[in-house]
């Protein structure tokens, strides 16, 4: 009589950095933002992860809440590197804009919720999740802080060209670094991902025999400028904008769109984060995807 297999470990524990700007700000991106750190909460947890906010001076928690904004920003570094230790992984959300100074210039007047503490914060969750080599994954503002982080650059605000990358906001502003301009408010586009790419594994249940081309969707008005050394491009659209990056030492990679915005079909918006969630269990087991395992 064959043995079964032992029961599988708990789910992978995925830190998520809390969105610091509070919902009730007067910029109505800003709580656009916040909603959609509460979906990524969510897609962590149905794709098979365990959700963990991350604070400097918190010890996290699994619980999303109906606000990824807080008021606090804390500067004790230490409780977040605790936390880190206990981590298989990492997804860093979007927002809004990251302060040019730290990639060498002035901030322009297109740049909005630039926030100081925000920023402590992503990049020092990033900086120790590179350095424990957990999986890392970006997501809009994510994608541009790794740019940033590995000593690239940003283009500030976008100029219009043949592919639309967001839609204007209220009085025809450029809506902000990672969000669209209201509920459902985005544009949509294809973007070309290389397969076998990080990115790509993500996406390759959608890709054919002829490549892999996913229709996303966008609402930024900042995108790469400058690639950072360390980091090479996955995927572009058809204007050439920089839409994903990896590091091919270990397994850090970003993508400037949102997979997880409502207006996709279930599905689609839950099997980037399960391959997440897989790449991370395989990093710590080695042998089989935690779906495979549950299976």
């Amino acid at each position: 009589m064959r043995t079964p297999p032992p029961p599988p470990p708990g789910r992978p524990r995925i830190g998520i950095p809390v969105r610091l700007s509070n919902s009730r700000d007067a910029d109505p991106r800003v709580g656009e933002a916040n909603e959609l750190f509460a979906y990524i909460v969510d897609l962590v947890r149905d794709g098979g992860g365990e959700p963990v906010l991350l604070t400097f001076d918190s010890d996290g928690g699994s619980d999303g809440g109906s606000d990824g904004g807080s008021d606090h920003g804390g500067s004790d570094g230490g409780g977040l590197a605790e936390q880190l230790k206990e981590l298989d992984g990492v997804v860093l959300p979007g927002g809004g804009d990251l302060d040019p100074r730290l990639y060498g210039e002035e901030p322009g007047a297109a740049c909005y919720d630039v926030n100081v503490a925000q920023d402590a914060l992503d990049v020092a969750v990033a900086r120790g999740t590179i350095d424990a080599g957990l999986p890392l994954l970006g997501i809009c503002r994510g994608h541009q802080l790794l740019n940033v982080l590995y000593g690239g650059t940003l283009v500030q605000d976008m100029a219009d060209g043949p592919v639309t990358h967001h839609e204007p906001a209220a009085g025809d502003a450029a809506v902000g670094g990672g969000e669209g301009g209201g509920a459902g408010a985005w544009v949509w586009h294809d973007v070309d991902i290389i397969p076998g790419s990080k990115v790509g594994r993500l996406y390759a249940s959608q890709g054919t025999a002829h490549g892999l081309t996913v229709r996303i969707a966008s609402g930024h008005h900042q995108a790469v400028a400058r690639v950072a050394d360390g980091l090479i491009v996955t995927a572009v659209a058809g204007d050439g904008t920089v839409e994903a990056l990896e590091d091919p030492a270990r397994w850090v990679a970003s993508v400037q769109w949102h997979p997880e915005v409502l207006e996709l079909p279930a599905e689609e918006r839950v099997a980037p984060f399960r391959a997440f969630v897989d790449a991370c269990y395989y990093r710590q087991n080695g042998s089989m995807s935690y779906q495979e395992n549950i299976g």
